[in-house]
């Protein structure tokens, strides 16, 4: 494993990036409740994204963590029925959310075809459910929040798309330019199904710590492009920032494309 000075850390292969990401968001969460009691981590749908979630809830270390005192959000979601498995929310739940008996009241899935008309209404009403839940916060813990109208996000998890997608934040549509919200509904998705939900660039980067797991030779181009300095409205990866860490956490074939000078460190376990 190389660790560089840009926050990239490379793995050998899928399943060791798997458990390394699932081990150190065990620690990230144990660090936050020490300190205020509860955190909360936003979830990403694919396959390393669900693969973390169950090597969480498979891994011994599991128990170090207050389930029941963590709240889940998520960064976009496919504007389909409650029950597909499309959704983003479906696999998390069965590798992680169920088996480790998160509480229902803190878990904020994105509304579905059952709950909202037009996909619209359905990015409306999480920004709503966000506002609410930001202005509960900060009343209680007096916490200044990186954006009022968000809670705070402890870590962020993120794929990356062969396209260089982020959320759903796809390369020059209309939802990787959009400011002012924290919310965008999107149509006409490059990557089907085409109406979805995701959070805006602005509500990613409110995020302490933001993480980008990728794997993949297909996501190689995406990351090389992303680290190399592009600019978001053509590659959406390149966009994330967290407010204090942004991690690259991805594996060998994924950092086939990465420039020399990011591969010049060893890892040091940090």
């Amino acid at each position: 494993m190389r660790h560089s000075p840009k926050g990239v850390t490379i793995h050998p292969d899928f399943d060791a990036l798997v458990k390394a990401t699932a081990a150190r968001l065990v620690t990230k969460l144990v660090d936050v409740q020490s300190r205020r009691g509860e955190a909360t981590v936003v979830l990403t749908g694919g396959s390393a994204g669900t693969a973390v979630l169950a090597a969480v809830a498979a891994g011994p270390a599991r128990t170090a963590v207050d389930w029941s005192r963590v709240n889940f959000w998520w960064g976009d979601e496919r504007f389909v029925a409650p029950d597909s498995a499309e959704r983003n929310a479906v696999p998390a739940q069965e590798a992680l959310l169920k088996p480790l008996g998160a509480d229902p009241d803190r878990v904020h899935e994105m509304p579905s075809t059952a709950d909202f008309d037009t996909v619209e209404e359905a990015a409306a009403a999480y920004a709503a459910e966000l506002a609410a839940a930001a202005e509960a916060e900060q009343l209680a813990e007096g916490f200044a929040a990186p954006d009022p109208r968000l809670p705070r996000f402890d870590v962020l998890l993120l794929g990356v798309g062969p396209d260089a997608h982020v959320a759903s934040l796809f390369p020059e549509m209309a939802g990787i330019r959009t400011s002012g919200q924290t919310t965008v509904a999107v149509r006409n998705s490059p990557k089907p199904p085409p109406e979805r939900v995701s959070l805006t660039l602005e509500a990613i980067n409110s995020a302490e710590e933001v993480w980008l797991t990728v794997a993949g030779e297909d996501k190689a181009g995406a990351v090389g492009l992303a680290l190399a300095g592009a600019g978001p409205v053509q590659v959406p990866a390149a966009g994330p920032r967290g407010q204090l860490k942004t991690r690259w956490l991805i594996d060998q074939a994924a950092a086939s494309q990465l420039p020399e000078r990011l591969l010049e460190t060893e890892d040091t376990g940090s």
